[in-house]
C-alpha cells in the first residue's frame, strides 16, 4: 500500500442512493471497492463514476467496434487517439471525428450544440492540425411536436455561432423530422483538420518526473456529471439536468486552437488531450494510462472561477476550451509565455510517477488514490446479451398517386426532402477561403491549401432503414457516404462514426447496435473503407421510447484535382441525362411511401456492395475523363427527387421520356434502389457512355434531355422550376417563422 493510499481519509461507507445517483451498478461498486481494498471516497466514486460511464468506456460497445476494419494504407492513425489522420499525399494528412452531444442539446440545445462543436474542433486541434471544415448530422422530432422548433432554433444558433466565431466553415450536413426522436433529439459534430503527416500528436504521457500542464479557461461547476448524464436514458425529470450541460466560450477556443499550435511549432510537448467529457479526470487518465505511468495532481493550483470549489467538482467540471498536456522538463516558461501571450490560464498542476496511480490532493488532504489499470482499460466490459431483431415482411404495394409531377411537387414541400437552406445559410461556409463546393451538393469540399487537392466531406445514414434492417441500414449508411464523395470526383478514403442507439441494456435494442456493427463492417470491407475514429452514444431513449437505431457515418476523400470536381447543377442545355445502376422500385421505407400512406413499413432497400464498388468506380472515371458535366447521388426520394435537385441547383428543366419498361411510373420515378447515379453527358457522349457502361456490366439509361424552365414528363401538365422551386424552399423559413401550426 502506498505512502499516500495510507493518508486517505475515507467513510465506512456510502450510501446506496448515492452510488445509485453515480449511475454505478452494485456490481460495479463492489468491484472498486475490492479493487481499492475499502470504501472509495466521495471524489473517488465521482471519479470511477465516469471514467466506468457508457460514454467514456464504451463497456457495452467495445467488444463489437473492435470486430470493425480500422486499417489501411491510407490509414496513419485509426481509433484509439483524439481523431483519426488519413494520408493525402505529399506529406499532408487530414485528422478528423465526429462526436455526439444529444442530450445536451435536447436538455439546453444552444449551448449544447455549441459546445459539441466546440469539442470536436478540439480533438482535431489537440492532434496538432488546423480545423478547416465542419459538418453535422441533426435529428429532430416531429415538426407538429411542441418543443420542436425550439429546439432546431436553439440547435442551429449554437452550431452556427460557435463554428462562425472560431472562423472554421461549416459545408454541410444532413436535418431530418421524426417522431421518433421527440423526446430525444441527435446533434452529431464533425470537423475535418489538415496537418502535416511527420507532425502529428498524440495523447501518451511517456516518462516520468514530467510536468503536466493545465491551460485554457478557468474550470467552473458548468457540466459536473455531464458524462454521466449521457449514460443514462430521460424520464420527465430531464429538465433538472440543465447544470449538467456545459457552456462554451468559442472565442476564448479560437485563443486556445492559436496558443496550442504556436507551442506545437516549438517540439516541447510529450502528450496533450482535450478535457471534454469527464473533463480533467479523462485527460489525466488518458494520458497517464497510455503512456504507462503514474500522475499525480495538486487542485490548489488549477484555476478556477468559482468560489470554494471542491476536488469533486474539479474532477468532474466539464468546463470548456480546456487542455491538459505533459511537457518536456524545463519548457514550462516558454510554455507560459506563448499561453500568456494569448491571455489564457497556465499552471503547472501535476507530475507523472511511475506508481501507475492517479493521486489527487487538495488542501494538504490526498482526495483520491487510485489505480490507473481499473480506470481506463480496466472498466467493466459488458457482453450485453441481445437478440435478433425479425425481419420486417413486404406489405402490400404501395399505391400510386395521380401523375409523378404533381406528386414530386407534393414531396419536395416536405419537412424531410425540403430545402435546408434555412438552416446552413447561419453558418459561415466560406471563411478562410479554401472551400470549393458549398453546403446543399452531395459532399462538401476544402481545397488543401496551396494546392489543386481537395478533401471532401459527407455525413450520412438512413434511419428509417435502420429501423427496418438495422443490418442493412447500417451497410447503406457506409454506402451513401462512399457516393456522396464519389458524386463529387473524390476517392473515398475512410470514416469516423457516431453510433447512436437506445438501452443496450435490453437485448432488443443490443440486437440492434450489434447487426449494425456487422452491417457498417461488411461495407466498409467490400468498399475498402475503414473505420479511423468514432464515438458512440447509447441510451437515448425517454421513458422507455428508444429513438430509430442511427449509425451516422462521417467520410473523407480526396480529389487530386479541385478542376476537374463534379457537381450536381445541371450546366448544359441539350445534355442528356443517364441513370446509372439499375433501378427496381423499391418503395418499402421510403419517402414517398411515407407521404402517400402516412407510414413507414416493410424492408428498406438491399444494399449490393459489389454494385456499389462497381458503379462508383465507373463514375469517378467519368468525372475524371471529363465525360459528365453533372453527377448526382440516387438517394431519397428517388430518380425523380434527384433529378429535381438537379435542376433546381442548374436553374435548368429537363423533359423526361424515360422507356421505364412494364415497371409503374410511381415505383420508377420514386424507388429508392441503391448504387445508383444521375449523370448529365453531352447528346454527342451518350452512346459512348452507354457502350462503356455495358462493358462495365452496368445498366445504363437514359432519362431525358436538359432545357427549358420547366420538368415534363409524357402528357403531365409540365412543373414549372420557379413553382417547384418555391415549394421546394419555402416549407422550412415558413415553419421556422411559425407559419405551420404545431
Amino acid at each position: 500500500m502506498s505512502e499516500a493510499t495510507q493518508k486517505v481519509d475515507a467513510p465506512d461507507e456510502l450510501p446506496e442512493e448515492l452510488i445509485a445517483e453515480h449511475g454505478l451498478s452494485p456490481d460495479e461498486y463492489a468491484r472498486i471497492r475490492k479493487e481499492l481494498g475499502r470504501t472509495p471516497t466521495l471524489t473517488e466514486l465521482g471519479i470511477v463514476s465516469v471514467m466506468w460511464s457508457e460514454h467514456c468506456s464504451y463497456k457495452s460497445s467495445r467488444i463489437w467496434l473492435k470486430t470493425l476494419p480500422t486499417d489501411g494504407p491510407q490509414v496513419i492513425q485509426g481509433p484509439g487517439e483524439n481523431a483519426g489522420v488519413v494520408d493525402l499525399g505529399d506529406g499532408d494528412a487530414a485528422v478528423f471525428k465526429m462526436e455526439s452531444h444529444n442530450h445536451p442539446s435536447y436538455i439546453e440545445p444552444y449551448q449544447g450544440a455549441a459546445t459539441g462543436v466546440g469539442g470536436i474542433m478540439r480533438d482535431v486541434f489537440t492532434m496538432g492540425a488546423r480545423p478547416v471544415a465542419n459538418m453535422n448530422a441533426l435529428r429532430f422530432g416531429s415538426p407538429e411536436h411542441s418543443k420542436t422548433r425550439h429546439l432546431v432554433s436553439g440547435v442551429v444558433s449554437g452550431i452556427g455561432d460557435y463554428g462562425n466565431c472560431m472562423g472554421v466553415p461549416t459545408i454541410g450536413g444532413e436535418t431530418n423530422f421524426d417522431a421518433r426522436y421527440d423526446g430525444n433529439i441527435l446533434v452529431n459534430a464533425m470537423c475535418v483538420g489538415l496537418l502535416k503527416s511527420d507532425r502529428i500528436f498524440k495523447s501518451a504521457a511517456r516518462g516520468v518526473g514530467l510536468p503536466v500542464v493545465y491551460v485554457g479557461s478557468k474550470t467552473g461547476r458548468d457540466g459536473i456529471h455531464g458524462a454521466t448524464m449521457a449514460s443514462a436514458e430521460f424520464d420527465d425529470a430531464s429538465a433538472e439536468k440543465r447544470p449538467t450541460v456545459q457552456v462554451g466560450d468559442p472565442f476564448t477556443e479560437k485563443l486556445l486552437l492559436e496558443a496550442c499550435l504556436e507551442l506545437m511549432a516549438e517540439d516541447v510537448i510529450i502528450g496533450i488531450q482535450d478535457m471534454g467529457a469527464a473533463g480533467l479526470t479523462s485527460s489525466s487518465v488518458e494520458m497517464a494510462d497510455k503512456g504507462g505511468v503514474g500522475i499525480e495532481l495538486d487542485l490548489d493550483k488549477v484555476p478556477c472561477r468559482e468560489e470554494a470549489m471542491t476536488a469533486y467538482e474539479m474532477m468532474l467540471s466539464e468546463s470548456q476550451e480546456r487542455m491538459l498536456m505533459v511537457l518536456k522538463p524545463g519548457a514550462e516558461p516558454q510554455a507560459e509565455a506563448i499561453f500568456k501571450k494569448w491571455e489564457l490560464d497556465f499552471a503547472v498542476i501535476g507530475i507523472t510517477t511511475d506508481t501507475g496511480r492517479f493521486v489527487i490532493k487538495h488542501q494538504g488532504a490526498v482526495e483520491a488514490d487510485l489505480p490507473l489499470s481499473a480506470l481506463a482499460d480496466g472498466a467493466p466490459v459488458y457482453e450485453r446479451p441481445w437478440v435478433p431483431k425479425e425481419p420486417q415482411v413486404a406489405p402490400k404495394e404501395v399505391p400510386a398517386a395521380d401523375g409523378p409531377l404533381s406528386s414530386l411537387e407534393a414531396l419536395m414541400g416536405t419537412s424531410n426532402l425540403c430545402s435546408k437552406r434555412w438552416i446552413y445559410e447561419q453558418y459561415d461556409h466560406m471563411v478562410m477561403a479554401d472551400t470549393v463546393a458549398r453546403p446543399g451538393g452531395d459532399a462538401g469540399v476544402v481545397r488543401v491549401h496551396g494546392t489543386n487537392k481537395g478533401v471532401a466531406v459527407s455525413c450520412d445514414v438512413t434511419p428509417r432503414y435502420c429501423a427496418g434492417d438495422a443490418f442493412e441500414g447500417a451497410k447503406q449508411a457506409v454506402a451513401e457516404c462512399w457516393r456522396n464523395l464519389t458524386s463529387v470526383g473524390a476517392d473515398p478514403l475512410a470514416i469516423t462514426d457516431c453510433m447512436n442507439f437506445g438501452n443496450p441494456e435490453r437485448p432488443e435494442i443490443m440486437g440492434e447496435f450489434v447487426a449494425a456493427v456487422k452491417g457498417m463492417g461488411e461495407a466498409c470491407t467490400a468498399l475498402s473503407f475503414p473505420v479511423v475514429s468514432g464515438n458512440v452514444s447509447l441510451y437515448n431513449e425517454t421513458n422507455g421510447v428508444a429513438i430509430p437505431p442511427t449509425p451516422a457515418i462521417g467520410g473523407v476523400g480526396l480529389i487530386p484535382d479541385v478542376a476537374k470536381m463534379a457537381h450536381l447543377a445541371l450546366a448544359h442545355d441539350g445534355d442528356v441525362l443517364v441513370v446509372v445502376g439499375k433501378t427496381k422500385g423499391h418503395l418499402h421505407q421510403s419517402r414517398y411511401q411515407e407521404w402517400i400512406s402516412g407510414k413507414l413499413e416493410g424492408p428498406p432497400p438491399s444494399v449490393d456492395l459489389d454494385a456499389e464498388r462497381k458503379a462508383g468506380d465507373f463514375v469517378r472515371g467519368l468525372i475524371r475523363d471529363g465525360t459528365v458535366t453533372a453527377v448526382h447521388d440516387v438517394s431519397d426520394g428517388g430518380l425523380l427527387v434527384a433529378i429535381a435537385e438537379m435542376a433546381l441547383a442548374g436553374d435548368r428543366g429537363v423533359a423526361l421520356d424515360a422507356d421505364i419498361g412494364d415497371l409503374p411510373a410511381h415505383r420508377f420515378w420514386f424507388g429508392e434502389d441503391q448504387a445508383r447515379y444521375v449523370v448529365a453527358v453531352p447528346s454527342t457522349g451518350v452512346e459512348a457512355l452507354i457502350a462503356a457502361a455495358a462493358e462495365a456490366d452496368l445498366p445504363a439509361l437514359t432519362l431525358g434531355t436538359v432545357g427549358g424552365d420547366s420538368l415534363s414528363l409524357g402528357a403531365e401538365p409540365p412543373l414549372p422550376l420557379a413553382t417547384l422551386r418555391s415549394t421546394y424552399e419555402q416549407w422550412l423559413p415558413d415553419y421556422m417563422d411559425g407559419g405551420r401550426e404545431q
